[in-house]
Order: structure tokens, then C-alpha cells, then sequence
């Protein structure tokens, strides 16, 4: 049966709306995404809550009906409303949640709660139809670092995660720390491609030939260390806005090649032929390129979401309500550490 999902986000920095139709558990299509970045948090280096939460409730109502508009939908023809419920910043999601329960219960439409980081595995499929399981999962965000095992959706099995920094949290600090700015990640990216490769080696973090399968290091990932590395690099420059291109190369080949690592370790252990990324960092074309390298002569293929899919955004909410709409009769709350549904840890 075909429903039609109003899909809302608002666990960070991003109001969104989204129109997704399709089958619970077959093909959705994607009728409209509307994603409102909020550019105050640049003057901080970061995101501020509270700020966050401001901005959303003046966003959240205009958004969703231009995603509404945008469909050629009215809310009447909404089967029913997904929002995201957790993880997330507890303001923001208060804003999001807040807004979909009085819009369901305003239209007599049923209630959804979506997880966010499910969410993120969801994108991808919804313009890549091979990006469906089985398949190794990487989210990698500014919040979060997850591989996953991917046997169907909503059955998940955690085989590793940061014990520390998210990469693109990381990546953010990095940013900051070289006066790139907020967000870090597409700066570092753009500084890195001027970058000299054999410069700067900074480590890579738990990633060493004495590790083995079965250690406990083996599939987990930190970030903390190297960026400390790069803190230290930054003090030892006199000429820092030269350096600026150099350094961010070493620190983005460093990531990339821990990522790498990781997931060919995962793929080799799952026996996995596909691999799916999602979350912010999933934009970064060197590891992407670095990724479908890798993957190739292993028979492996990479799918990764486009930047609006990969970013913050509520078609991937949309896709998760339509996956859940058999879960409409309960309670949604916001929780800033939504138990990830399905997840089985090892």
C-alpha cells in the first residue's frame, strides 16, 4: 500500500520539511526536500543550542509548507506526519517534535518517530535504489561516527564507533583551530586539494600492524589524538596561512585512511559487496574517491547519498516514517540519546 510521509527535522542546525511517497517496504519516491541552514553559528564556531532552537521555531511552520507547496500536496493528502525524535540537541528536537505533534493532531493525521541516525542510512536509497541491505553502513556526521552491519532495515549490528571526537566533529575543530571557519569540513576539503600529500604525516589512530580481528580496536575509531597532533603541528608553524593548505591535507589523508581501513576490516569480516554511507562528512570527495578505490578490486561497491542527502534533512525522516508506519500508536518524545532501534551490539 502506497502512503504518502510529511517528514520534519530539526535535531541541530537544519529546519527541514520533506514529501516522500512510496511502500513501507519497497521503492519511495522523493516529492519535495526543503533544508534551512542557519548561518549564525559560523560567528561562534560552532552550534549554540539555544540559538538553534530559536531559529526553528521561526523556521519550522514556513518550511514545511513550502515542502507541501513543493509536492503539489496539501496536508490532507498526508497519510501521515514522521519527525525526528532523537539524537540530537534536546531544544531543537523539542521544536521539531512539538510542531509535528500539533500538526498531526490539528490535520487527524497519525505521529511517527524517526531516528536520526537511521535516517541517514535511509537517504542514500531514496536516489540510489542498490543502496539497500545487506550492506556495511559508515555515518559519519558532526555528531556521530557509526559502522554498522546492515542485514535489513531495522535489523543493525554495531561493529564499530568513535570512542571519542565524531570525524566531523573533527573535522570542525580542525577547521577552527586553521581559521577556516564553521563548518570545517568543506573548507579542509577545498585547502586540502592546494595541499602538498608528503608534508605533513600526522597518525593514524588505532589503526597498526599489531592489531588483529577479534581486538577491540580493530573495527572502533578515535579522532581525538589526531587532532591534539594537528594542535601540536599548528604551534610549531611560523607561518601559518601558508602552511593552512598543507596541514589540512595531512589531516584529511589521515582520516581518510583510518576510514578506509576500517571499512575494508568490516567488509572483509560481513563478507558485504556493498557499502553505504550517510551523514555530513559523506560529501567529502577525496574519500569518497579513495572508498570506490579501495572497494573495486574487492568486488565491492560504494553508495554514497548527494550533498542534500547527506547533510541534515527531512526526506530521510520521511523514509523512516514510511518504513515505520505500522508504529504510529506510540508515545514520541524527544530524546537527545534515542536508543537506535534495531541495534544490536556486539
Amino acid at each position: 500500500m502506497s502512503l504518502t510521509v510529511l517528514g520534519i527535522e530539526t535535531s541541530c542546525d537544519e529546519t527541514s520539511a520533506a514529501v516522500v511517497t512510496g511502500e513501507p517496504e519497497g521503492a519511495a519516491r522523493l516529492r519535495s526536500c526543503v533544508i534551512l541552514s542557519q548561518d549564525v553559528h559560523q560567528v561562534y564556531q560552532g552550534v549554540v543550542p539555544e540559538l538553534a532552537s530559536r531559529a526553528h521555531l521561526v523556521a519550522v511552520g514556513p518550511v514545511t509548507d513550502r515542502a507541501l507547496a513543493d509536492a503539489g500536496a496539501l496536508l490532507r493528502d498526508v497519510d501521515l506526519v514522521a519527525v525526528t525524535a532523537g539524537p540530537g540537541l534536546v531544544g531543537a528536537l523539542l521544536v521539531g517534535v512539538s510542531y509535528a505533534k500539533g500538526l498531526a493532531l490539528a490535520a487527524g493525521k497519525p505521529l511517527v518517530g524517526a531516528h536520526h541516525l537511521e535516517g541517514h542510512l535511509f537517504g542514500t536509497a531514496l536516489e540510489d535504489p542498490a543502496a539497500a541491505p545487506p550492506f556495511v553502513g559508515l555515518v559519519i556526521s558532526g555528531g556521530h561516527t557509526l559502522l554498522l552491519d546492515v542485514a535489513a532495515w531495522g535489523r543493525y549490528r554495531l561493529l564499530g564507533e568513535t570512542r571519542d571526537d565524531a570525524v566531523g566533529e573533527a573535522f570542525d575543530k580542525v577547521g577552527a583551530l586553521l581559521g577556516l571557519g564553521f563548518p570545517g569540513g568543506p573548507a579542509i576539503e577545498r585547502r586540502a586539494a592546494e595541499g602538498d600529500p608528503g608534508r605533513w604525516r600526522f597518525p593514524r589512530p588505532m589503526v597498526n600492524r599489531a592489531q588483529k580481528p577479534g581486538d577491540a580496536d580493530w573495527l572502533d575509531l578515535s579522532m581525538s589524538g589526531l587532532k591534539t597532533a594537528v594542535v601540536h603541528a599548528v604551534r610549531g608553524v611560523k607561518d601559518l596561512p601558508a602552511e593552512v593548505p598543507h596541514l589540512a591535507r595531512g589531516f584529511q589523508d589521515a582520516v581518510i585512511d583510518v576510514l578506509v581501513t576500517k571499512v575494508l576490516r568490516a567488509v572483509e569480516a560481513t563478507g558485504r559487496s556493498r557499502v553505504v554511507l550517510g551523514g555530513g562528512v559523506a560529501c567529502n570527495t577525496a574519500l569518497r574517491a579513495a572508498l570506490a578505490a579501495a572497494l573495486e578490486p574487492r568486488g565491492a561497491s560504494l553508495h554514497a547519498p548527494s550533498p542534500r542527502l547527506a547533510t541534515d534533512n527531512a526526506a530521510m525522516i520521511a523514509r523512516v516514517g514510511l518504513f515505520r508506519a505500522a508504529e504510529t500508536g506510540r508515545a514520541v518524545d524527544a530524546a537527545a540519546d534515542l536508543p537506535f532501534p534495531g541495534l544490536e551490539r556486539a
